[in-house]
């Protein structure tokens, strides 16, 4: 894929939609196509985080540990970003991604030092990110919520 495709891809993400091109262009140029196969894990629930990963092609559970053994709690797939939460708040991952079994998964690797300094420099990708944060947490608590409502009282 040339960079003139890679950043046509990264204009599709509602994340950089609105970055102007020569920003998405070194943007794609400081990133890096890393391509995993069937099982194989993006990164492990605790690890550091010092990536962020856009999914380019295929689909990625991801899993969260719990007493009664791992859950998979989502599925992405293209155009998602995976990884910017342990960038951001700079905790450990609070999730393992990990390949589905039915193929393989190709991504572009953007690393903490040119995500944040992204973030940074466009209020606009900052604006996505918090929505984006909010959606996110908007269907954890209706999931919580929904869980909670069939544990008897």
């Amino acid at each position: 894929m040339s960079l003139n495709e890679e950043v046509d891809l990264l204009r599709n993400i509602p994340l950089f939609a609105k970055i102007e091109p020569s920003k998405l262009k070194l943007l794609a140029f400081a990133s890096d196509r890393v391509i995993f196969g069937p099982g194989q894990e993006l990164f492990h629930q605790g690890d550091r985080g010092d990536m962020a990963y856009i999914i380019i092609d295929g689909e990625a559970d991801v899993i969260v540990d719990s007493p009664g053994g791992p859950i998979v709690v989502a599925t992405v797939a293209k155009n998602d970003i995976v990884g910017e939460i342990a960038i951001l708040l700079d905790v450990p991952r609070t999730a393992t991604v990990t390949v589905t079994d039915a193929g393989q998964l190709t991504t572009l690797a953007i690393t903490k030092d040119v995500f944040l300094r992204m973030v940074c420099e466009n209020a606009q990708m900052a604006l996505e990110i918090m929505r984006e944060l909010a959606l996110r947490l908007d269907r954890t608590t209706e999931q919580l919520r929904d869980a909670l409502a069939t544990v008897p009282a």
